[in-house]
């Protein structure tokens, strides 16, 4: 059936996921005054522009992810988000265009991904956004990283959106903007431990102090061919006069704070702004480093920081001190901020520019800027640069970051595996054993599938299928590391033991089963007796489910997320019982069937367990050991099994054993197991004859 289901969607599956939006499209999601442009010829993006004064000036760019980066979600297709980026690698905007992640399509709903990708607005690719836990707000991890919210119950789907998304946008960094900023590296650090005794003369011989004066005539010159030049009488009448004698210095670098400033007013700024780097601006001439419309701790408008083709914001801080160094100029000055999460690194060359403005008009006049640069490169012996390891990323971080949860995990399944593999010596005790499983059952459900979210699902399983022969990229399956070991311990024991380990051990939801089972006992509720007959008819209706469901996925793939709320995990398991109310009834109904019939969904329905069951058929021995009594004279685990998975002849029909290991227990038990009890009287008869 697999190989036919296998041919079936090699026949029937569409492409992949490619730009789904039309250039009218595109253009109307675009808000004066960005305009787009014509498609770029070598790469599938839209540049957008914005009007200023009559001219159109390149800001962006406007792209989907799927054409750039298609990452299958766990239904098989990649999510299509629609980012903006700016042009200094800055997100505009992120929206989705469509996914088909199970827990957003019926589930959460779509809102908390609306939400979750909101969240890239203002975030730069010169940092390393990451998705953290779910809480209130985000916050800088430091220096050159962001960290965003996640949304609980849909960890892995949300990491791969974020994939998607910076993926995409560092195409387009590079191909078009040229930025690579974001992979340049950590930034260096200051090392607190140098300081030398200096002279502000000193300090400007050995580079700490950048300088440079401009003239008129340079300023002229930067208005040159604009509609500012030749604006300014008093440049022309003094061509050589200094306009802007410009200084900058890292007041982090103790060698300048100590000196410039005095050692305790030193350190009192720094404690003032832990972790951002300070800039000691001054300049001298006829410019100064502030106007009239100077506010103090405000982002100033004359002054701008460029560093590897990205723009950093720039903040004054608010300091009246005067240098204390008898040799520094008596320059005008301020001290500006550059915070810890613009991803500034001191160590490299960057450009501080001061904006001159000229008017040219009485009435409305047109303002006409001009930049002076300034380039800095301070001395390298004042830094370190802490060589760290190579930080996971994609997939490869979600495992480092649930090593914690694969540990319990392994050992879990570690230890499951000695009590399995350990009989019948584990199986002599049954109190011991009923209390061992009670206990199994409650770590899968609240562990495994509340905590981990680890409960498997027939989605992954069309997923996977449609990723094998359609895109070819099984990727999507690292996304979640505790479900993928789940779905390899099932392979593994499948063919050991047959479809039981998971379905009676590993399954969340068949522990919820059992659980409420336990806890309506003392209700002493009628079994419902289905004819065996009637059962074994029943039993392969699950079979029909699976096909059903993966017809669905191939034929019309649209509907395939509602076609798999025949299995009740999502509501119960993913979401906690948070959904709207016919999806909670269906599981209440199962649920109710449950005390009834045992377990009537996992004989039944449960298409997961179909396909377990067809894994189990590589099972090439019987490990459940049997006497040549059982069946004939005696029948004792027949009739105690409640899953019926014992026939008339004794015989274990692996495909419907769930691992209950009752037949074991009974088998070991010399007090229960008739032929053992027979035996035992027998001996009994024969010692006292003798």
């Amino acid at each position: 059936m697999v190989m036919m289901i296998a041919a079936i969607v090699g026949r029937l599956a569409p492409v992949a996921v490619a730009g789904e939006l039309a250039r009218e499209e595109l253009a109307q999601r675009l808000s004066p005054p960005f305009v787009l442009g014509e498609r770029d010829a070598e790469l599938p993006v839209w540049p957008v522009f914005r009007s200023e004064g009559g001219t159109d000036k390149l800001a962006g760019y406007l792209f989907e992810s799927a054409d750039l980066a298609p990452i299958p979600g766990f239904s098989g297709t990649p999510p299509n988000l629609l980012i903006q980026l700016d042009a200094d690698g800055r997100f505009r905007r992120v929206s989705v265009v469509s996914q088909h992640e199970p827990v957003f399509v019926d589930g959460l709903g779509p809102e908390p991904l609306d939400r979750f990708v909101e969240q890239y607005v203002g975030k730069s690719l010169a940092q390393n956004v990451k998705v953290g836990p779910p809480r209130a707000g985000t916050r800088p991890r430091s220096g050159a990283n962001a960290e965003i919210e996640g949304v609980a119950k849909a960890t892995a789907s949300v990491r791969i959106v974020n994939e998607s998304v910076l993926a995409a946008a560092l195409v387009v960094v590079r191909a078009k903007l040229g930025l690579v900023a974001a992979a340049r590296g950590p930034a260096a650090r200051v090392r607190d431990d140098l300081v030398e005794p200096a002279t502000f003369a000193e300090l400007e011989r050995d580079g700490l102090v950048a300088h440079r004066r401009f003239t008129e005539r340079d300023v002229e010159a930067a208005f040159a061919g604009t509609p500012g030049a030749g604006l300014d009488p008093a440049a022309r009448a003094t061509p050589d006069a200094v306009h802007a004698d410009l200084r900058v210095a890292l007041l982090n670098v103790p060698t300048v704070g100590v000196n410039l400033l005095g050692e305790a007013r030193w350190r009192h700024l720094l404690e003032r702004r832990p972790g951002s780097h300070l800039l000691f601006v001054s300049m001298g001439g006829r410019a100064r480093p502030f106007d009239e419309g100077w506010v103090h701790g405000a982002t100033p408008d004359a002054f701008s920081l460029t560093q590897d083709g990205l723009a950093l914001d720039l903040k004054d801080v608010v300091f009246e001190a005067e240098p204390v160094l008898v040799d520094a100029p008596k320059d005008p000055f301020v001290v500006l901020e550059v915070f810890e999460g613009a991803g500034f690194d001191p160590a490299r060359p960057f450009t501080l520019s001061y904006r001159v403005i000229r008017e040219k008009g009485q009435i409305y006049p047109e303002r006409i800027a001009a930049d002076l640069k300034l380039d800095v490169t301070w001395p390298a012996r004042f830094f370190e640069r802490t060589e760290v390891r190579e930080e996971a990323t994609g997939w490869r971080s979600v495992w480092v970051d649930r090593r914690g949860d694969l540990a319990v995990l392994a050992g879990a399944l570690g230890l499951l595996a000695v009590v399995l593999a350990g009989q019948p010596a584990t199986m002599r005790r049954p109190r011991l054993v009923a209390g061992f499983r009670l206990a199994y059952l409650a770590f899968t459900l609240v562990v495994i599938g509340w905590i981990f979210q680890a409960q498997l699902s027939i989605v992954t399983l069309a997923g996977l299928v449609k990723a094998a022969l359609v895109t070819h990229d099984l990727g999507f399956l690292l996304w979640d590391p505790p479900s993928l070991v789940l779905w390899g311990v099932v392979i593994v024991t499948a063919v050991i033991w047959g479809r039981g380990t998971f379905c009676g051990w590993l399954c969340p939801f068949g522990a919820l089963q059992e659980l409420v089972e336990r806890i309506a006992r003392p209700l002493r509720l009628p079994r419902l007796r289905v004819p065996e007959a009637v059962d074994r008819r029943l039993r392969g209706l699950k079979y029909v489910v699976l096909l059903g469901f993966l017809a669905v996925a191939v034929i019309a793939p649209g509907h395939a997320e509602q076609a798999a709320e025949v299995e009740p995990f999502k509501t119960a398991i993913t979401l906690v019982f948070q959904r709207a109310w016919p999806a909670v009834a269906w599981v209440v109904v199962l649920l109710a069937a449950n005390l009834f019939v045992y377990k009537a969904f996992c004989r039944w329905l449960c298409p997961l367990g179909a396909f377990v069951a067809i894994l189990g058929r590589l099972r090439r021995f019987d490990w459940i050991a049997r006497r040549v009594e059982c069946g004939s004279p005696c029948r004792l685990c027949e009739r105690r099994c409640r899953y019926g998975a014992i026939g008339r002849d004794g015989g274990v029909d692996y495909a419907e054993c769930f691992q209950c290991m009752d037949c074991v227990v009974i088998h070991q038990d010399a007090t229960t197991c008739v032929p053992l009890v027979l035996a035992g009287r027998q001996t009994t008869r024969t010692e006292k004859a003798a």
